[in-house]
């Protein structure tokens, strides 16, 4: 098995790139959406466009996946996800779902999930992954808190180190800054709803995602 050695919050972190995982369940709707709203996002930002096909490929050295814990290896994302990605300008081509291994979770440096039962199997498959996983909601609520000024300068030390430091930040103050409610923190299921639900979920995820992307570059959107 691949060892965790170097991958997420601890100070022995090597490589220039930063890989993001974003989990959900079947890895058709939430996930997909929100993997491809960040790869958009970080396009804009950094103006380092990359083809959506290259999954793997890093913009501005972070790499961005998705995976579900019941995932439906190998399908497309749901149509109501693809009209979804459309709506915000983001590519939905090349998607296939991939179910959640341990090797994905080894490899990066900072999980996402869409709900609280999620994190709880993330971390539950070990891997020193209690430190950089969070629900999408929490992870945004922590990075609110944080002075973006006690990150690094990604202009200076590059995204890659600012977006460790990010984790690291957002993983002290975990204990200290609650959810107000216990849904807050979730992103419900949208498979097999209308796609009037399924935009709603899709807003709910790119208001999420907007302060983390602009915390993990230093760049506003445009």
């Amino acid at each position: 098995m691949i060892t965790p050695e170097g991958r997420g919050i601890g100070a022995n972190a090597i490589g220039d790139t930063f890989r993001i995982l974003h989990v959900s369940t079947g890895n058709v709707c939430r996930s997909p959406i929100t993997e491809r709203l960040t790869r958009h996002a970080l396009s804009d930002r950094l103006g380092d466009r990359v083809p959506t096909l290259a999954a793997g490929a890093p913009i501005g050295g972070l790499i961005v996946e998705s995976a579900g814990t019941w995932g439906h290896e190998g399908a497309p994302m749901e149509a109501n996800a693809e009209v979804v990605l459309a709506d915000f300008g983001a590519d939905s081509t090349g998607f296939t779902g991939r179910e959640l291994l341990d090797e994905h979770v080894i490899r990066a440096d900072l999980v996402l999930t869409a709900t609280r039962d999620h994190r709880a199997q993330v971390i539950s498959m070990g891997h020193s992954a209690g430190l950089r996983t969070f629900t999408l909601k929490e992870f945004t609520r922590l990075v609110r808190a944080i002075d973006p000024t006690t990150l690094p300068d990604p202009k200076d030390e590059g995204v890659v180190e600012r977006a460790r430091a990010l984790v690291r930040a957002a993983a002290a103050l975990r204990g200290w800054l609650l959810a107000p409610t216990p849904d807050a923190d979730e992103v419900y299921d949208p498979y097999g709803a209308p796609i009037t639900f399924f935009r709603s979920i899709g807003d709910e995820i790119n208001q999420a995602l907007d302060p983390v992307l602009t915390a993990l570059t230093g760049i506003p959107p445009r």
